[in-house]
């Protein structure tokens, strides 16, 4: 009787704890649903007011910024409880879609800044949160619920997006020791949040661009583009880089300042010398070669020319000397395209080997290509000497080179 018993208790146990698994499993959709039904409420009733928001009347604006950012507060904290409650518990008892997965994975990650990274973290949950929501409404909301909340999803990710890179801005312009060690990861950052940016809501706006508002950015987007497919290398990398920091210009001129889109350059300039004097293969390296130029062209022409306050008097004297020298240069390009592009060339190289001549980084073989570049267009004339060695003829010594 006992050993029965025994039996009966251990077969019980067993198949209570299937039920009880099985009954967990099946009640957590009806949780899922029943969040589901509440964020439907608070995500109607956010829209609502910020439809009010997007009226802009002078006379109740202030209380409905108060009302948008409470109800936004509490749609957020609706989006941040299903996390927790619903997709955990499908992921704790094996039930979840491998999209339930990776949302919970990327919580965590989101999460994982808090202690370290407070501000950030703080605008990551919220993308976070948005792009969970955004997705399920693109697959289940009807179309008219869909395009009222890719308006709201477009201002707020705008916000988010200005308020992340303004933090890295902060970072990269402090002249503290407290960031030089991680200045390179708050490069990778930028340029990382940036791409972002670029994929996933430049791109919604102009899909919804019915007020013709990112007409102008449509070109920029378009070569971007082109860097979105395949595998890229350094070379790839770069340009990419420099295409993005073309857009940023127009979109994120507050939040990215000046100062430091400047050093982003300076950054791009340093990686592109960098791959020009360490490529072997000579086809390779022209395509670097002529990569740099037209970074050089961009950084000048579309940054420097709009820099107003200069640190040093001086370096704003010699950038006035080279601006005069590209329009004078520039009005040869309706008449004689192919000298006008030497001779832009020529003044880019120029200009580039004074900035790096006393730089801390070893340029010297940069250096070099580019001196053999204006010797190739003239710009330069190279002086061999040499000297009789004993049995009468003439040895090379060593070679320089002097302005025509």
């Amino acid at each position: 009787m006992e050993e029965r018993s025994l039996r009966i208790t251990g077969a019980d146990k067993n198949f209570f704890g299937k039920l009880t698994s099985r009954l967990t499993k099946m009640l957590i959709p009806t949780k899922v649903g029943f969040n589901s039904m509440l964020i439907s409420m608070k995500r109607n009733n956010l829209l609502k007011v910020f439809e009010n928001l997007q009226k802009e009347n002078d006379y109740d604006q202030e209380e409905n910024e108060k009302k948008f950012e409470n109800t936004y507060a509490i749609y957020l904290e609706s989006l941040d409880k299903y996390v927790l409650d619903s997709i955990y518990k499908k992921v704790k008892n094996n039930a979840a879609t491998e999209f339930e997965k990776n949302a919970l994975s990327k919580y965590y990650e989101v999460t994982s800044l808090k202690e370290n990274e407070y501000i950030e973290y703080k605008y990551r949950k919220q993308k976070y949160l948005l792009e969970l929501d955004y997705e399920n409404i693109i697959k289940n909301a009807k179309s008219k619920i869909t395009k009222k909340y890719i308006n709201f999803y477009i201002y707020k990710m705008d916000a988010i997006y200005k308020a992340i890179l303004k933090n890295y801005s902060i970072k990269l312009a402090d002249s503290t020791n407290a960031y030089d060690s991680a200045k390179e990861w708050i490069y990778t950052k930028i340029f990382y949040t940036l791409e972002e940016y670029i994929q996933n809501i430049l791109s919604l706006k102009i899909q919804n661009n019915e007020d013709g508002k990112c007409d102008e950015l449509k070109e920029e987007y378009e070569k971007y583009e082109k860097y979105s497919v395949g595998k890229l290398d350094t070379r790839d990398n770069i340009e990419k880089n420099m295409v993005i920091l073309g857009i940023s210009r127009k979109l994120f001129t507050h939040s990215l300042p000046l100062v430091v889109a400047e050093q982003c350059y300076e950054k791009l300039l340093t990686d592109a010398r960098i791959l020009v004097q360490d490529t072997k293969v000579a086809t390779k390296r022209e395509k670097a070669y002529q990569m740099l130029i037209n970074l050089i062209e961009d950084y000048n022409i579309k940054l420097l020319s709009t820099k107003v306050y200069w640190d040093k008097p001086e370096k704003r004297e010699e950038y006035k000397k080279f601006w005069d020298n590209y329009k004078e240069i520039s009005k040869q390009k309706e008449t004689n395209f192919s000298e006008y592009i030497q001779q832009k060339e020529v003044l880019f190289i120029k200009n580039d080997i004074k900035n790096i001549e006393d730089s801390k980084i070893d340029y010297s073989k940069i250096i070099k290509y580019y001196k053999r570049k204006l010797v190739d267009y003239g710009a330069i004339r190279e002086l061999r000497n040499s000297i009789k060695n004993i049995e009468g003829k003439y040895k090379k010594v060593r070679s320089t080179a002097v302005n025509v």
